[in-house]
C-alpha cells in the first residue's frame, strides 16, 4: 500500500529565541493531517516589522522530517490498525521499524514471581541466603598422601538409613508446576531410619538446587551418600547440595558418595569439597570455604542402570568420592556443596536491585525471553547507551552473552554477575563498551533445572546445549527463543561475538571452545585471536593452551556451533574450572567466587582489545597464532609451512576434540513426549 500525506497550509510566528520550543509543539500537538494525495507544501512569505517571521518553505523543510514521521506513522497506524510500526527518514527515503517492546522500557514494580517448582516436588518454605565472601588469601589445592582410603559401599542393608527422600519423580515425566512444588505437607525423611540416636547427622537437600537423595550410616562417624539423578532421566550425578546438623566440634567424619558416573574429576587433581558454616558467617563474617582431607576419587564395585531414549537399557559402572572432614562449632548448621551455589531466586534478587537502579535503568532494560517448561521466567537484558540517532545505534554491534544452560556449572553464573557489574558499572571502559555495542544477555537459560538441583538437563529430561536447532518450541522454550532473538538481532545488525559461559569437571584453569573458518583462507585463525587476548589479559587463571576449535559432529546441537553456523565467526563457549589454577601465581589454588567474577572483568576487556580500530594488537596475535601452529607443527606432525607461507595440512588434524561432559547420551525427543508416543495404541 502508497500511503500519501500533505500537511495543511499554515502560518506559524516563530520567535528566534523559541526555535526549539515552537518545533517541538508542532511535533507533539500541531495542527497537520494525512490525505491520500502527494506531499505538497505551501506557505506565504512576509517579513513583519516586530522581528517575527511568518514560517516560510525553507524552515518547513528543516522540520518536515520529523512531521512525516509522525504523520506517516499514525496513518499506518489507522490503516493497519497497529502502533507498533514507526517511520524513521534517511534523508528523504522513509525507513519503517517496529518499537521495542514496552517492557524494554517499563520494569514492572514487582516484576519476579515465586520460584515454580514440578507439582510432585516436596519444597521446604524456609529461604536459604549464603553471605558473599572471599577467603584473603587462595585457598590450596589438596596434596595426596598415596595413602587415601577407598571404601567400597555398604548400603543400607547393612547400614543405617538416615536420610531418604522421595526423588520427586510420581511420573517418569514432567507434567505440572506450581509455586512452592507439591501442596501436601512436608514428609520426614527419616521415616525409614532405624537405630538412630542423638549423634546422628541430621540431612536435608529440599530447597533450591538442593541435591542428595539419600544418607546411610555405616559407621559412628561414616555416611554413605547417594545423589539422585537430573530429574525424568537416570544420569548426570555429579552436583550435589546439602545442609547437615547435629554436628560435634572436633570430631572427624568421613562422606562417601557412591553414585558418580564420570570416570574422572577434578577432584583426582587436588579439588576440594566446600563448607559454609552459619555461625562462622554470623560471628566471623565468613562464608564458603574448601575443606575435607583424605580425599580420593574411585571406581567402586557397583553399576547402573541406564535408559537411552526409553528403548535401550546399559550399565555404567559408577564411582565414589571420599572425605574426611571437622566442623567448625557444635550444633551448628552447616551446607556442603560441589561448587559456589547460584540459585533462581539469587538471580532474581540481584536483577531486582539492577531494575531498582534508575541510574543501570537508563541503559539496562529487563524483559522476560519465555517461560520455561515450568513457567519460570527466562530473562534477558539489553544493555547499551540510549544516546544518538537512530542511524547510529543501528550502526553499532551486537555482543551476545548468556549462562547456565547446565545448572550444576554454577562457576557460570558467577562469571555472568562479574560480567554484568562490569557493563553496568561507572567505569571509562563500561562506557565505552555500552556506546559501541548492544548486548544481548541471558543470564540463565535453565531456570527449571537450576531450581530443582539437576546438573545437566533440564525438566524435559534433555540436554539443552545439545537441542539449539530444535523445532520443539514448547519442549525446548528456552533455547529455542534465544536462538531466535539471535537471527533477529543478525538481521539487524552485525553481531561480533557470541558467548556461552559454562563450567568444566576434567580440567583446570578457564579456557574456550570456538570453531575453525576453514572455509576462508582470508579468516584462518581470527577465531583464536579472541582466546589468545584473553589469556594475555588473565594470563594467571586462562589457559590458551586448553583452547579447541574443532568442531565434532555431536556438537552439532550446542549454542556455539548452531550460532557459529548462523554467521556468527567468534562464537565460543568460556569454560571455568570447577578447581582453580595451575598457572603463574595463582598455580596449585582454587578460584573463589571474585576469582570467577573477574572472568567477566577480562571478558570485557578483551572485547575492547578485539574491537580496537587500531589492528595493531590483532596483528600481533596472528602472527604469534602462525609461529604458535608452525611449532605445533613440527613438533607433531614433522612437516613445515609451504614455500608461499600456507599450510599444508588442516588446522584440525592436531587437535583434539573438545573434552567434557558427553551429552549424546542426553539426545532425543523429550521425554514427556517419548512417553505419550509410547502411550499410543497399536493397530496393526
Amino acid at each position: 500500500m502508497l500511503v500519501k500525506c500533505a500537511l495543511n497550509s499554515k502560518k506559524v510566528t516563530v520567535s528566534p529565541a523559541r526555535h526549539h520550543h515552537t518545533t517541538s509543539s508542532m511535533l507533539h500537538g500541531g495542527n497537520h493531517t494525512c490525505r491520500d494525495h502527494p506531499f505538497t507544501y505551501s506557505a506565504s512569505h512576509k517579513d513583519t516589522v516586530g522581528g517575527t517571521k511568518n514560517l516560510t518553505f525553507g524552515l518547513i523543510r528543516q522540520i518536515s522530517t520529523g512531521l512525516m514521521s509522525i504523520a506517516l506513522t499514525l496513518h499506518l497506524g489507522q490503516a493497519l490498525r497497529t502502533r507498533q510500526l514507526v517511520i524513521d527518514f534517511d534523508g528523504e527515503r522513509p525507513i519503517p521499524r517496529l518499537r521495542e517492546p514496552l517492557d524494554l522500557f517499563a520494569i514492572p514494580s514487582t516484576p519476579f514471581q515465586g520460584v515454580r517448582w514440578p507439582i510432585e516436588y516436596e519444597v521446604f518454605k524456609e529461604a536459604i541466603h549464603h553471605i558473599e565472601w572471599d577467603p584473603p588469601d587462595p585457598e590450596p589445592f589438596y596434596q595426596p598422601t598415596g595413602h587415601e582410603r577407598a571404601p567400597m559401599p555398604v548400603g543400607e542393608e547393612k547400614g543405617n538409613v538416615v536420610y531418604c527422600i522421595d526423588p520427586g519423580t510420581k511420573t517418569s515425566y514432567f507434567t505440572y508446576s506450581r509455586v512452592g512444588g507439591s501442596r501436601g505437607p512436608i514428609k520426614s525423611s527419616t521415616s525409614c531410619a532405624m537405630h538412630q540416636d542423638k549423634s546422628t547427622l541430621a540431612f536435608e537437600s529440599r530447597f533450591e538446587s538442593g541435591n542428595l537423595q539419600k544418607a546411610v550410616q555405616v559407621g559412628v562417624h561414616d555416611y554413605e551418600l547417594t545423589l539422585r539423578t537430573d530429574m525424568y532421566t537416570t544420569k548426570h550425578t555429579q552436583w550435589f547440595y546439602f545442609r547437615v546438623r547435629n554436628m560435634k566440634a572436633g570430631v572427624t567424619y568421613r562422606f562417601t558418595i557412591v553414585n558418580l558416573m564420570k570416570a574422572s574429576s577434578l577432584y583426582c587433581l587436588g579439588m576440594r569439597p566446600l563448607l559454609y558454616s552459619e555461625r562462622a558467617a554470623w560471628e566471623k563474617g565468613e562464608g564458603w570455604r574448601r575443606t575435607g582431607s583424605n580425599i580420593r576419587y574411585y571406581r567402586n564395585q557397583h553399576h547402573q542402570a541406564e535408559q537411552d531414549n526409553n528403548t535401550t537399557t546399559n550399565t555404567k559402572s559408577l564411582h565414589s568420592l571420599t572425605w574426611t572432614g571437622q566442623f567448625p562449632y557444635d550444633f551448628d548448621t552447616c551446607y556442603l556443596a560441589h561448587c559456589y551455589p547460584y540459585t533462581y531466586s539469587h538471580l532474581q534478587r540481584y536483577l531486582s536491585r539492577l531494575t531498582s537502579n534508575s541510574a543501570t535503568g537508563a541503559y539496562c532494560k529487563l524483559r522476560v525471553l519465555c517461560r520455561s517448561l515450568a513457567g519460570n521466567a527466562v530473562h534477558v537484558l539489553t544493555v547499551t547507551s540510549p544516546g544518538g540517532g537512530w542511524m547510529d545505534r543501528s550502526a553499532k554491534r551486537a555482543v551476545v552473552v548468556t549462562a547456565r544452560v547446565h545448572p550444576g556449572e554454577t562457576n557460570s553464573s558467577w562469571m555472568m554477575q562479574g560480567f554484568l557489574d562490569f557493563l553496568l558499572g561507572e567505569s571509562d571502559d563500561a562506557r565505552l563498551l555500552r556506546e559501541t555495542f548492544v548486548f544481548k544477555v541471558v543470564p540463565m537459560l535453565n531456570p527449571d533445572g537450576v531450581v530443582v538441583g539437576n546438573y545437566r538437563c533440564s525438566l524435559a529430561g534433555r540436554d539443552l546445549n545439545r537441542n539449539y536447532n530444535t523445532l520443539l518450541r514448547d519442549s525446548f522454550p528456552c533455547v529455542w527463543h534465544t536462538r531466535n532473538m539471535v537471527k533477529r538481532l543478525m538481521a539487524e545488525r552485525d553481531v561480533v561475538l557470541y558467548c556461552d559461559f559454562h563450567g568444566h569437571s576434567r580440567k583446570n584453569n578457564v579456557f574456550m571452545y570456538g570453531c575453525t573458518n576453514s572455509d576462508d583462507a582470508t579468516q584462518r585463525l581470527h577465531e583464536r585471536v579472541f582466546p589468545l587476548m584473553m589469556s594475555k589479559n588473565a594470563n594467571d587463571k586462562f589457559s590458551f593452551r586448553s583452547c579447541k576449535f574443532r568442531v565434532h559432529q555431536s556438537k552439532e546441537g550446542t549454542g556455539r556451533v548452531v550460532m557459529w553456523r548462523l554467521g556468527i565467526r567468534n562464537s565460543y563457549t568460556m569454560e571455568s574450572t570447577f578447581g582453580g589454577s595451575t598457572l603463574g601465581n595463582r598455580k596449585g589454588t582454587h578460584f573463589s567466587t571474585r576469582d570467577l567474577k573477574s572472568l567477566g572483568y577480562y571478558l570485557c576487556d578483551t572485547l575492547l582489545d578485539y574491537c580496537d580500530p587500531d589492528p595493531t594488537k590483532t596483528s600481533h596475535c596472528l602472527a604469534e597464532l602462525r609461529a604458535m601452529l608452525r611449532q605445533e607443527l613440527r613438533e607433531r606432525l614433522g612437516q613445515e609451512v609451504d614455500s608461499d607461507g600456507s599450510l599444508s595440512v588442516s588446522i584440525s588434524d592436531i587437535e583434539s576434540s573438545t573434552s567434557g561432559s558427553n551429552s549424546t547420551e542426553s539426545d532425543g525427543l523429550p521425554v514427556h513426549l517419548l512417553n505419550r508416543i509410547d502411550e499410543v495404541p497399536f493397530e496393526p
